[in-house]
């Protein structure tokens, strides 16, 4: 079948290109059909559906979601086919209102959105979607054996810790060890390796102090993202050096989030390499502000058209739609929950043993649907593959929180905290954390994650309703107040019955300490 209407295809132009491929009718109908006559604009945007329904058939509602607010494109069901490089954007178009000319216009001023949807349109098969990362044993002076053994115990640990993201890929330490005996030179340890970043150093004496120093080098540029130096006693080298592996690993995680984030606004998305798509979304989508959740939601679909096998992909996607839901995004909770639950499903037929994707289909179940039951058994399951899944550890302990298993959840969501050292959002974890220590009756240990969590991000709704109950089980009435009326700025549509309705514990021991510290706070 052939659409040869200028308006139906206009129609489907401003839905491809829109964020999120969701317009308003109100957009539509003035972009289209002019401003002059607001009924008229009505009646013709109503015909012309009608026509596709016509044209399209049972095929319609699979591709258009029709909504009295919003109209809505399944990208799932569109090949875009040319390329800017073919000739102006809608060349052939023939619609003149003004309003579309501008649209169009500031397209063919910046086509980049359009050239990516050109290569989201060509699946190219299995990719390396994951950044690679290489930890090198530390080089020391030559017959110092004790400084060998620690400078090779360093890059092990380090591989391990990095090795329990989920966003990461983490060459293997005895694969690094290979490398270390012969001269170091990046470009050879990049081609042989494949790898994106390097984390290199060296180990000396003076006198009785020991002197390290790590590079982290973004392989592909040759960049010195940064150094990291420690200096301590011998003795004291086993203590030292956890704590401060700790902080390497976290600024590894940080730096290479901030750095593919930074590269992700900067370039087009059809040139943005495949190993950066997937660290950008998952960063996006925790940051506060609106633009970069919907870039989030861009760079994973982009990953997902690049690997549609890899089933990490999906899973992330899932959790984006629940997070829609949590930042009140969403303009349709029971669709975005279906699309979650589809992600999610999609994750685990590609990878039915994918610890991440059961953790994900848990959070749907457990947050959203409120099956309890089922969360549980999807976290039990993931944390039977993967004991180390710092997110099934952290869900877990927030789902005992909201069956009032106070003491069960801090001792998980602290185990979550201790597993997840390079996760560029742990503002995510110190908020559950939070509920957990509400839920154990740890009031000030909950102030004080709710705290640390808000200075992170201060537009995690969780974040907001738990310092509010931590405040008022503390007796401070007038700061919890305070508290409730910041959440109110940000999240004017938030109120209790909202809570009691959507809320898994609403009707738990800690759910009702949430509404009576809410109410008392001043919201209704």
């Amino acid at each position: 079948m052939e659409i040869t209407g200028a308006k139906h295809r206009g129609l489907f132009a401003l839905l491809v290109t829109a964020p999120l491929n969701r317009r308003s009718r109100g957009f539509l109908q003035e972009t289209l059909w002019g401003f002059a006559d607001y009924e008229s604009g009505h009646q013709n945007l109503r015909r012309a559906l009608s026509d596709l329904r016509k044209i399209l058939g049972v095929d319609f509602d699979k591709i258009l979601t029709v909504t009295n607010k919003e109209i809505e494109i399944d990208m799932g069901r569109v090949k875009v086919i040319g390329h800017p490089s073919d000739g102006p954007f809608l060349d052939d178009l023939n619609v003149r209102e003004p309003s579309f000319l501008a649209w169009r216009d500031s397209i063919r001023a910046d086509p980049s959105a359009v050239k990516a949807l050109c290569f989201m349109s060509n699946n190219r098969g299995p990719t390396r979607i994951r950044p690679r990362v290489c930890a090198l044993p530390l080089t020391v002076p030559p017959g110092d054996t004790d400084l060998a053994i620690a400078g090779d115990w360093i890059a092990e640990e380090t591989s391990r810790m990095m090795s329990r993201s989920s966003l990461l890929s983490v060459i293997s330490h005895l694969s690094g060890r290979a490398m270390s005996q012969r001269f170091i030179d990046i470009v050879n340890v990049r081609d042989t390796l494949d790898v994106d970043y390097l984390l290199t150093g060296s180990m000396r004496r003076q006198g009785d102090t020991l002197i390290a120093d790590l590079d982290f080098t973004d392989v592909r540029s040759g960049t010195l993202l940064w150094n990291r130096h420690l200096s301590c006693p011998f003795t004291q080298f086993a203590d030292e050096a956890s704590a401060w592996l700790i902080n390497v690993v976290q600024s590894v995680g940080r730096s290479i989030a901030e750095t593919t984030l930074h590269a992700g606004r900067q370039t087009p998305l059809p040139e943005l390499p495949d190993h950066q798509l997937l660290i950008a979304g998952a960063t996006a989508m925790h940051l506060p502000k609106l633009g970069d959740f919907l870039r989030a939601r861009q760079f994973l679909d982009e990953a997902a058209a690049r690997a549609p096998n890899n089933a990490h992909v999906f899973a992330w996607l899932g959790k984006w739609y629940v997070l829609s839901i949590f930042k009140y995004y969403s303009t349709d909770r029971q669709k975005d929950t279906q699309r979650a639950l589809d992600c999610t499903a999609r994750a685990l037929d590609l990878d039915p043993h994918s610890s991440f994707g059961l953790t994900i289909d848990g959070f749907v179940n457990g947050n959203i649907l409120k099956n309890m039951d089922i969360a549980e058994q999807r976290y039990s399951a993931a944390q039977e593959i993967n004991p180390s899944e710092s997110l099934a550890w952290l869900l877990r302990g927030s789902l005992m929180a909201f069956s009032d298993e106070g003491q069960s959840a801090i001792r998980a969501t602290t185990m979550a905290r201790d597993l997840s050292p390079i996760d560029p959002f742990g503002y995510y974890f110190d908020s559950l954390a939070s509920s957990a220590h509400l839920a154990g009756g740890e009031y000030e240990k909950a102030l004080e994650l709710a705290d640390k969590s808000f200075a992170a991000n201060d537009r995690h709704i969780s974040t907001l309703r738990t310092r509010i109950a931590a405040l008022h089980a503390l007796d401070r009435g007038d700061e919890a107040r305070i508290a409730a009326q910041d959440l109110l700025r940000r999240f004017p549509y938030f109120s209790l019955e909202d809570y009691r309705k959507t809320h898994p514990s609403a009707d738990r021991k800690i759910g009702k300490l949430m509404v009576d510290a809410l109410s008392a706070a001043g919201i209704s």
